[in-house]
């Protein structure tokens, strides 16, 4: 391991509690209860369908129920971006058509501004700034990927975007061989423990009742069972992600993707001279094992990938603990990018999981006949999608319980959306395993050949993992 990742810190959940802090744990649910609503999983999407139910119909009683702390899976761990990103729109247009594909796109657009407008509203200081995303493309066939994706997302109705070459992408950031660049305003970097703590806070205050240290081992209509008890309700909501894995009969449904993450110390004035980036746009790459990056609002560089992409049996990580190896990876990628950053050290490396749909489509549903809801499969763009989702599973909550009407998020084509089941191990495993290999592999053919084409092994790839 290189001198600049010796030392830092390897898991302890993440550099965002690091930062912060660990929150107060709430006390755990203490015998058979009952309530309106329950929601199992105290993630982004638990705590917004929480408040959004309650601000709508204060009268409910809401109970969430999480198995560690709020915040402690992915809502605690990821990247901290707030974009405009959704899972399966694709699919969702040719299952639905395109104008039912725009109008999702239309309303995670809305999305972006929706979450910190409520941030602000609660008083939750949760480091926004809104300076858009910038995805740039560093070879000839990443650039015609660039390109494509950029007249994609325009036919989907986002005339707001912008297309930069070489030059115009070098005043914005100066990234290593830095090709050209996409950059939409849809977007916007925050701390994401503090987004969490601040709406924990939120709902509690709105009088949801919250129970830690309580994990749920099985969903069934009308209740939530616990090892300390089962909460019965008309409605339960599953709002776990990619810890779905551990519920009874739930093994297969999301599988539970890695993403890993470094933080680097604090860089000084001269190097974000060298750097640029004074936007803080959130940054993002055109490969097909693509990283992710903030500026922090304390000066460092959050970055992220996917290093092992899923352990066998849908196993998750230990407090976020990285394998050494995906940290030099990371940081491999840090310099790639920035060389004049080659002695910057990596202070904290984390990891977490995501939820992964078998077609890598999103969704959020009702059963109407057994009053079991859920929302997730965001496939690493949870941040703003989850608000979405929360949004929606309201509107589906308030029209089955007739206190609400048919709302146009309800016409939204994830809704309802079903998908089969991810394959028995080992197959899963190897699948998933086999999928990232081709994709680093593709990487380094088109690195290495200059081709203006993309490698033909990405493409097989996604055909193989349903992506296409």
């Amino acid at each position: 391991m290189s001198s600049s990742v010796s030392g830092a810190v390897n898991g302890a959940i993440s550099f965002w509690y690091a930062d912060d802090g660990l929150p107060a744990v709430r006390e755990p649910l203490a015998g058979d209860t009952s309530a309106d609503v329950v929601i199992v999983g105290g993630g982004y999407t638990g705590l917004w369908t929480a408040y959004y139910l309650k601000k709508a119909v204060p009268f409910l009683r809401i109970t969430v129920l999480e198995q560690k702390f709020c915040g402690y899976g992915a809502s605690g761990r990821n990247g901290g971006w707030l974009y405009n990103g959704i899972a399966g729109r694709g699919r969702y247009a040719r299952l639905h058509g395109h104008e039912a594909a725009v109008r999702l796109q239309r309303a995670m657009n809305d999305t972006v501004d929706e979450v910190v407008r409520v941030a602000g509203a609660e008083g939750i200081d949760a480091d926004v700034h809104q300076g858009g995303v910038l995805e740039v493309a560093r070879t000839p066939a990443q650039l015609a990927r660039l390109k494509a994706f950029h007249a994609h997302e325009l036919s989907y109705g986002e005339k707001d975007r912008e297309l930069y070459g070489a030059r115009e992408t070098a005043e914005r950031i100066r990234v290593a061989d830095a090709v050209g660049a996409s950059w939409t305003p849809h977007g916007a970097r925050l701390h994401p423990v503090k987004l969490v703590k601040g709406l924990a806070a939120a709902v509690e205050a709105l009088g949801v009742t919250i129970h830690e240290l309580t994990p749920v081992t099985e969903i069934r209509p009308k209740h939530a069972v616990t090892p300390y008890g089962t909460v019965r309700a008309p409605y339960v909501l599953r709002c776990t992600e990619g810890f779905t894995a551990s519920l009874k009969g739930q093994k297969r449904t999301w599988l539970p993707m890695n993403s890993s993450m470094i933080a680097t110390e604090p860089l000084t004035a001269e190097q974000w001279a060298s750097v640029g980036w004074d936007g803080r746009e959130t940054l993002g790459d055109m490969a097909h094992a693509y990283m992710y990056a903030q500026r922090t609002a304390d000066g460092r560089i959050a970055l992220g990938g996917r290093g092992v992409p899923y352990r066998f049996g849908s196993r998750t990580d230990n407090d976020g603990r990285t394998q050494p190896a995906t940290v030099e990876a990371l940081r491999e990628i840090l310099v790639g990018f920035f060389p004049a950053l080659a002695g910057v050290r990596v202070e904290h490396a984390w990891s977490g999981v995501l939820g992964v749909p078998r077609d890598w489509c999103a969704t959020v549903t009702l059963d109407r006949s057994t009053g079991l809801g859920w929302a997730g499969g965001y496939v690493g763009s949870g941040v703003a999608t989850a608000n979405l989702a929360a949004r929606t599973l309201r509107d589906l909550v308030q029209q089955d319980s007739g206190q609400g009407v048919r709302t146009e998020l309800l016409d939204l084509p994830w809704v309802g959306h079903k998908v089969r089941k991810w394959e028995p191990e080992p197959l899963r495993w190897l699948g998933v395993q086999g999928l990232y290999a081709t994709y680093r592999a593709a990487d380094r053919r088109e690195q290495g050949s200059g081709a203006a084409q993309a490698s033909r092994l990405a493409r097989v790839a996604d055909k193989v993992a349903g992506r296409d």
